[in-house]
């Protein structure tokens, strides 16, 4: 008897579970904290205000604002958010004033506060293709009131993007314009999902979104992945640049257009 022997089939392609767990997290910051530094520090998506060595505030374009979160909630509203900027910002004591002035509990604001300031500390340092810079002095107008050490921060950092790789390891919905994948069935949304999906329009990213509903951003992230894994939502494509007439793509695989190229081509020999 003959024996045949064929070889193993080829193995599939296996996602690595989880992103590096150091990418994107600031060495200068690391440093700044050693040496105990005061300052704004300034990355491609945002900046962090460090105190002594340790962040006391965080904003970033990708996330809404504490003022939007107050309003949202229903914690603080607007007139007297912009009553504390104009009499307290100059001072630097935006968050002091309004707990002296009992506007809002210290506790409370506390908590706010440290929601918003991680979550835009979370896309700040985020990978960064410019480098980062840091100018010493500066303080926030929000002033100091509950400092993080960096430490903390980066864990939570790591932590977060962790997470969202668990849930759904493509990132394109983080940061793309969004659109429904058109399911004609599929599982039951939650609520809070729900909302999020409602504001998918194939125009809106993660960060309108996120300014739509007045959440977190990173929040809103979990959320989105969550969707992308349930197959509700996917990234938009990039549009594509608008045709010229007369003009041939070296791109395109339409029949007629490849033919009238070698047309065109031995026409320009003769």
């Amino acid at each position: 008897m003959t024996t045949v022997r064929t070889p193993p089939p080829p193995r599939l392609p296996v996602r690595d579970r989880a992103p590096s767990t150091d990418a994107g997290v600031s060495p200068m910051l690391s440093r700044l904290a050693a040496e105990r530094a005061t300052g704004v520090l300034i990355r491609e998506r945002g900046t962090l205000y460090l105190d002594e060595g340790e962040v006391v505030h965080a904003e970033s374009p990708a996330t809404p604002g504490i003022d939007v979160l107050f309003s949202a909630r229903g914690v603080l509203e607007p007139e007297v958010w912009r009553e504390a900027v104009a009499l307290a910002g100059a001072r630097r004591r935006v968050g002091r004033f309004l707990i002296d002035s009992g506007r809002i509990a210290e506790g409370a604001l506390q908590l706010c506060h440290l929601g918003s300031l991680y979550d835009a500390a979370y896309f700040v340092l985020g990978p960064s293709s410019t480098p980062s810079r840091f100018r010493y002095g500066a303080a926030h107008w929000f002033g100091p009131l509950r400092p993080v050490p960096v430490a903390a921060l980066e864990r939570e950092t790591v932590r977060r993007r962790e997470l969202l790789h668990r849930i759904w390891p493509d990132a394109a919905t983080d940061t793309a314009p969004l659109r429904r994948a058109g399911l004609a069935a599929g599982p039951a949304v939650p609520l809070r999902q729900e909302a999020v999906l409602g504001r998918v329009d194939g125009v809106r990213t993660a960060a309108d979104v996120s300014a739509a509903l007045g959440r977190p951003a990173f929040h809103t992230l979990v959320d989105l992945r969550r969707l992308a894994a349930a197959g509700h939502v996917t990234a938009a494509p990039a549009p594509q640049p608008p045709s010229v007439p007369g003009v041939l793509t070296q791109s395109s695989t339409d029949p007629d257009v490849a033919l009238l190229r070698r047309l065109r081509d031995a026409l320009e020999a003769l």
